[in-house]
């Protein structure tokens, strides 16, 4: 018994070094607040897109879920696609003139006319789908574990598969997903920070801190995670938000190495 308990205590210890040697390693961004827009506190938010002064968003949960079309100053709904009540809705990007959205079980991706989101189609893929982000050729896809896939837009076959580590350790949890200025950013299922990986390798180079955008211990419930990142790429504003969140934040990322 004694050595089982010697086991378990140096194993916690030897993860917890661990963890912090990486921590010290793996730079951590912070962030600051540069605005705030109201958000449908009814949207369970599983993916996030704006252009201009548009927002598109995905929601989730069976029975709820859609794809809306949202005015990003007031946070009025402009238009609403309603997913049938047996998927339930996860990450969305915008191609070109489409809209790809996944659903979590259902093994279907749903394709829209970005212009009035009318459904043209659909994708079939095996496994879960949780976050969707594209490099404007190709889709980047989390399914809830350390590997996403790299996929073809036109067929939605899985060209490669990208791990993702924070130095030695795999990172599981991967959630929603977005393209920012060439590198790939993620939430981390039930975590305040934005993991940005090197699309090319899968590294994590950074560690983008969101813990004070909308602190956790101020939130009505546990299941009100962070999770949805968009990034304009004409004005280069990048935008946060979350489960049932009633705001959305616009963020500006601190980089200490491009502000010397």
């Amino acid at each position: 018994m004694l050595s089982a308990v010697l086991f378990v205590l140096i194993l916690v210890l030897s993860n917890e070094f661990l963890l912090s040697e990486q921590r010290e390693t793996t730079p951590i961004l912070q962030v600051r607040v540069l605005q705030v827009f109201p958000h449908d506190a009814g949207a369970f938010c599983q993916g996030l897109e704006v252009e201009g002064e548009t927002l598109y968003e995905g929601t989730g949960q069976y029975g709820n879920s859609s794809l809306r079309k949202v005015e990003l100053k007031t946070g009025k709904v402009q238009s609403n696609q309603p997913l049938h009540q047996n998927y339930f809705g996860e990450g969305i990007t915008i191609l070109g003139k489409r809209i790809y959205q996944l659903t979590w079980k259902e093994n279907t991706c749903v394709v829209y006319e970005k212009e009035t989101l009318k459904a043209l189609g659909v994708y079939k893929y095996s496994g879960q789908g949780w976050g969707l982000a594209n490099d404007g050729k190709l889709l980047y896809m989390s399914d809830g574990t350390n590997t996403l896939r790299v996929v073809d837009p036109r067929n939605f076959k899985v060209l490669k598969r990208l791990r993702v580590k924070d130095g030695r350790r795999s990172i599981d949890n991967l959630n929603e997903l977005e393209f920012i200025d060439g590198f790939l950013y993620a939430n981390i299922w039930y975590e305040d920070y934005i993991a940005k990986i090197d699309p090319k390798t899968g590294k994590i180079v950074a560690w983008v801190d969101c813990t004070g955008v909308y602190p956790a211990n101020t939130r009505p419930d546990r299941e009100h995670v962070l999770n949805g990142i968009a990034w304009d790429k004409d004005s280069g504003r990048i935008f946060v938000t979350g489960k049932n969140w009633p705001r959305l934040y616009e963020i500006e990322i601190l980089d200490p190495a491009k502000d010397k």
